[in-house]
């Protein structure tokens, strides 16, 4: 038996990668049910001041096929309470590299009042969607006939 029914994840899951999908299957071994919330293409603008490579809903189709997870949702805040208030989870599934942090430590306080614990799993280092839109400037990639000599 799993220790959750419900857990949610969220992030924005741009250039999924294996980083992604290690933190899914984790959070999936958590919970009998697992809820994952996409951040809309707004809200990735709004905080992170960037666009994402892939647009929100093929980003969510992505995530929504993933073994591990049971439903997906675009979502429009960070908040977790708000969150919490639409899904109802137990956990909410974060990768360990931001154990520590002062909005994460808030977010478990604030998450204790509904009886939902912060569970951090393990980060799975060396590679991020930052890291892979840096490298993709060097990639192999399809050319055009007029681009060659």
């Amino acid at each position: 038996m799993k220790k959750y029914k419900i857990g949610y994840t969220q992030g924005v899951f741009d250039m999924f990668h294996i980083g992604h999908l290690n933190l899914l299957k984790q959070a999936k071994a958590e919970c009998e049910y697992l809820i994952v919330g996409v951040n809309s293409d707004q809200l990735v603008q709004n905080y992170k001041h960037k666009q994402t490579v892939v647009k929100e809903e093929d980003r969510a189709e992505i995530v929504r096929s993933i073994i591990y997870v049971d439903q997906c949702e675009i979502v429009n805040s960070l908040d977790k309470v708000q969150q919490w208030k639409q899904f109802q989870f137990e956990a909410i599934f974060i990768g360990d590299d931001w154990r520590g942090d002062s909005r994460w430590n808030q977010t478990q306080i604030d998450l204790k009042k509904y009886n939902a614990e912060v569970v951090y799993l393990t980060y799975t280092k060396g590679i991020s969607s930052t890291f892979l839109k840096d490298k993709e400037k060097d990639a192999v990639r399809e050319v055009n006939d007029d681009e060659i000599e």
